[in-house]
């Protein structure tokens, strides 16, 4: 699967995902639970920009600024950054890959990857934990939400209400810890929560710094 399928998918679903997708952390303490705790690390190590990388239509970016942070998007889609600036007109949103970021190095003070990194075979992860690290400022902290399972992919042909072009991954915890701790990053805090009725899989959450030293 090609980031040109990747993009052309979410430009597809961008308004019904949105749509769907609106009240979802409503539902979910435990992940608010995570985004509140990432959230307070930031803001005691200095604040400084928040990059939400992968933000779709841009729900979760709302939430970090909810949460005193200064917040801005960057999605693959162009049709996810178009819905996410209609929603939210207040915020910046870019559109960009994950890989190669248009950030200085240490331009962050924190980092969300919230469910971004599904679409990534394992064996790439590793490119884009480095350059997490590289836009994190020292003292920078990391969060990254992902299926959790064993490094197994499945196919998806059809969602919310389109056909799609997509592969979906599950990433063994321990193994995404590993590349963290390869990539120069202190793991803080790891949870893997049970299913809700209408997930299929685990989600897992990592909760890393980069050193400040």
């Amino acid at each position: 699967m090609t980031l040109h399928a990747t993009r052309a998918s979410y430009d597809t679903v961008a308004a019904d995902y949105a749509s769907l997708l609106a009240d979802e952390l409503a539902a979910k303490p435990l992940d608010r639970a995570m985004l509140g705790a990432f959230a307070e690390y930031v803001r005691a190590g200095g604040g400084g920009p928040v990059a939400d990388l992968g933000c779709g239509p841009g729900r979760v970016t709302a939430h970090l600024r909810d949460l005193g942070l200064s917040a801005f998007g960057v999605d693959l889609s162009p049709g996810m950054v178009a819905e996410a600036r209609r929603r939210h007109p207040e915020l910046r949103f870019e559109v960009g890959t994950m890989t190669a970021l248009d950030l200085a190095d240490g331009a962050l003070g924190g980092a969300l990857a919230w469910y971004s990194l599904v679409h990534t075979p394992p064996q790439e992860l590793g490119a884009y934990v480095a350059e997490f690290h590289r836009v994190l400022a020292p003292g920078g902290h990391l969060l990254i939400a992902f299926k959790a399972g064993g490094d197994e992919g499945v196919r998806l042909e059809h969602a919310y209400g389109h056909p799609v072009d997509l592969d979906v991954y599950r990433f063994e915890p321990e193994r995404v810890a590993g590349l963290l701790e390869d990539a120069g990053f202190e793991v803080r805090a790891r949870l893997v929560r049970a299913a809700d009725p209408e997930e299929r899989t685990p989600p897992g959450f990592l909760l890393a710094r980069r050193p400040a030293g």
